[in-house]
């Protein structure tokens, strides 16, 4: 059992990192609110639905079963 969380741990572990290193750079944001530029797009529009909102959301939820995870780990030593 402990051999199998400890597989999940590491894997757990991967799929956060992957998931952090493919949201896209805040860098942009930076420049655009000095400059004062507006995008008005699909994606601004409906924001809810993109691609950078299902990575944070992503993370978020790895990370929570990461957490419980290594939780049980402990509670398993």
């Amino acid at each position: 059992m402990q051999n199998i969380l400890m597989g999940l741990e590491v894997l757990l572990g991967v799929l956060i990192t992957v998931t952090i290193f493919m949201q896209p750079s805040k860098a942009d944001a930076l420049s655009g609110l000095i400059q004062g530029g507006t995008k008005d797009t699909f994606f601004s529009k409906n924001k809810a639905r993109t691609k950078e909102v299902m990575l944070v959301r992503l993370t978020w939820i790895f990370t929570g079963l990461f957490a419980l995870n290594t939780l049980v780990l402990n509670f398993i030593k």
